[in-house]
């Protein structure tokens, strides 16, 4: 496992080098100062590519399904709130993204924060308009405040420390729900990863050297705590016949494990800082403790 650590730095190492000479590592490095070619590019990107996923959301999803009032529901208990944690985490993402790509055209903190942060707030509003017009959904309360949360997550932590110190993480493993109702929680591994909340696990990852500053704690040490759900193959669990027979319990999953930022590996590289930044929505894999209150404590050697 070490030499194959060694040889993926050497082999990302020699890409960067490769990209470098070609001029994408100048194209990667962000402006000292606006630059107005770069932040048109910008806006007219995430609008292209806003509008592209919105009416192809629309024809995919719900254009098989009547239109109706607008109207709103309370979806608070579905999937015990899993599908909560994951607008948060959805919306602390885009919002990141919109942010870095302002800081890649040299715009100002302000303007990063007004402009870039609220990116994943009103793509994921605008997916809320679509449920809310549709009879098969509904607008959710519930997922704007946690769309609103997530927004708020990353700008509160630039306000107050300049950096992102806490960052929402996910990981996934399949899991034996699946099978039992494809069509709900996915028939392939693309779809359970997006519909199989039973394998989701979504983390608050902490960086301990940005807390305890005058510390020998590694830079990319982090600590997180993750929240995930099992036993579910409905939304609120009203196949209780089903889950009966089974002898399947709902129950609610909180782990305590370790993790690494990637952000914080030191290189002049701006493919390897890319490269970083854009894994860093993954938990990487460690030795992790779990609470269950139906089971109590158990550990993983490694959990995914």
């Amino acid at each position: 496992m070490k030499y194959k650590n060694i040889f993926l730095f050497c082999f990302l190492l020699t890409i960067s080098n490769c990209l470098a000479q070609n001029g994408i590592e100048r194209f990667l490095k962000p402006s000292d100062s606006l630059n107005l070619k770069r932040t048109k590019a910008v806006f007219i990107s995430e609008a292209a590519v806003s509008t592209v996923a919105l009416v192809g959301l629309n024809q995919l999803w719900y254009a098989d399904y009547p239109r109706s009032k607008f109207h709103f529901i309370n979806d608070n208990k579905d999937w015990l709130q899993m599908d909560k944690a994951g607008h948060i985490y959805s919306s602390y993402h885009l919002g990141r993204l919109g942010s870095e790509m302002l800081q890649w055209s040299g715009a100002s903190s302000k303007q990063q924060l007004i402009y870039g942060a609220g990116l994943g707030f009103a793509f994921l509003t605008a997916v809320e308009v679509l449920d809310g017009f549709s009879s098969e959904w509904g607008a959710s309360t519930g997922d704007v405040i946690a769309n609103a949360t997530g927004t708020a997550l990353y700008v509160s932590q630039e306000l107050l420390w300049k950096e992102q110190r806490i960052t929402p993480k996910f990981s996934f493993h399949t899991t034996q729900f699946a099978k039992y109702r494809p069509e709900v929680l996915g028939s392939s591994f693309s779809e359970q990863i997006l519909k199989d909340y039973n394998g989701q696990t979504y983390w608050l990852s902490a960086n301990l050297k940005s807390f305890f500053k005058d510390s020998k704690i590694p830079k990319i040490l982090n600590i997180a705590i993750g929240y995930g759900a099992d036993g579910m193959i409905d939304s609120r669990g009203e196949n209780t016949t089903f889950l009966a027979h089974e002898n399947w319990q709902r129950s609610r999953q909180f782990y305590l494990s370790l993790d690494l930022d990637l952000t914080k590996i030191e290189t002049k590289s701006h493919f390897l800082k890319t490269f970083f930044s854009v894994f860093s929505v993954l938990k990487i894999p460690a030795p992790t403790l779990e609470y269950t209150a139906n089971e109590g404590f158990r550990t993983h050697l490694l959990y995914f």
